[in-house]
């Protein structure tokens, strides 16, 4: 079992009842998904990129990734709609916590000139997003099988009902926010 999960189980339920004051500990906000979405402009030119950029994907998270299509058409853009323009994993359960150690543990203390994670991207209830420039800084990406460096959006989905819950939530995770 993952280690975050352990932890939320013995010590977080107790410190945010304490800091919140709730009454039952099934109030406690949880950690209840993390989806992972990589944007893959250069696929409606050429579909290789982006069978690449799912193979990443699911390297990095373990688990199968969905092939996300565009919603509306933007000329603009030479973009038509249901075209293929990247894709998406939404992990849960063991997968999560474990994702999610990895992520705060090994993955972010390896960018270049890490100091922190922005404080201030909540949405307001209770949802953190956070953009990682590169996938190389995962240690299961090889370095010389990657044909592109791409970033992600990793988002962490949480039951809590403000952003002040959510933050202390992933702070008892030791998410490394700066200050």
């Amino acid at each position: 079992m993952a280690r975050l999960k352990e932890m939320y189980d013995n010590e977080i339920v107790k410190k945010m009842t304490e800091k919140f004051g709730y009454k039952n500990p099934m109030q406690v906000p949880k950690l209840d998904k993390i989806v992972i979405n990589m944007a893959v402009g250069e696929a409606k030119d050429n579909a290789k990129v982006l069978d690449a950029a799912v193979r990443d994907l699911e390297i990095i998270s373990g688990q199968k990734a969905v092939v996300t299509k565009a919603k509306k058409s933007v000329a603009n853009f030479k973009l038509r709609e249901g075209m293929p323009i990247g894709c998406k994993v939404t992990l849960r359960g063991s997968k999560m916590y474990e994702f999610a150690d990895r992520l705060i543990n090994l993955a972010l203390p390896r960018v270049r000139d890490f100091r922190g994670v922005n404080p201030n991207a909540f949405d307001g209830r209770g949802n953190y997003a956070l953009g990682v420039k590169e996938q190389l800084i995962f240690p299961e990406i090889e370095y010389d099988k990657i044909d592109k460096v791409r970033g992600m959006d990793v988002i962490f989905v949480t039951t809590a009902n403000t952003d002040e819950e959510a933050r202390e939530l992933l702070t008892l995770f030791n998410m490394p926010f700066f200050k």
